[in-house]
């Protein structure tokens, strides 16, 4: 790995804080709050030329961080809201889970909804990133599970 590397500090629950490592390669920023109330982090393009992203065509996107989260947290990498309704561009797998024992580097998967080719520059906010708790569980098998309102209704049972 890389031998620079900064302790990023990440909300979680109730306005806590935790620390997490991070090494970045990236010159202007490392993933980043905008506003105290953000759920999720901007994360920017490490990339050493612009990329010219065709309608319908998608590319891998390196952002130049990498990260080691506490064992019961991960990393999911969502798309921008702006840069859906802007220039038609939306993450492939989205969320994008990133595992407490990945220790490559974050890239993000963009594709071009749209009809016009849309140019990456090295720095631009390409998705953000929230980091969330999860809980392991354990299959408890039975022969039948209680019954609810929707109970087996499927896709547009409750409403629209």
């Amino acid at each position: 790995m890389f031998s620079h590397g900064v302790c990023l500090f990440i909300k979680v629950y109730n306005c806590c804080r935790m620390e997490v490592k991070i090494v970045s390669k990236f010159a202007h920023s490392f993933p980043v709050y905008v506003t105290d109330y953000n759920s999720g982090m901007d994360v920017f393009a490490f990339i050493k030329q612009k990329i010219v992203l065709k309608p319908l065509k998608r590319v891998l996107v390196p952002t130049g961080s990498y990260i080691e989260l506490p064992e019961g947290f991960e990393a999911q990498i969502r798309p921008r809201s702006g840069l859906a309704v802007k220039h038609g561009l939306k993450i492939l797998n989205t969320p994008d889970t990133m595992d407490a024992d990945y220790r490559g580097e974050i890239q993000v998967i963009l594709v071009n909804l749209s009809s016009k080719n849309c140019n990456i520059k090295d720095g631009d906010r390409i998705g953000q990133m929230v980091i969330a708790r999860h809980e392991k569980i354990r299959w408890k098998l039975v022969q039948e599970l209680n019954d609810t309102v929707q109970g087996s209704g499927g896709f547009g049972h409750t409403g629209i």
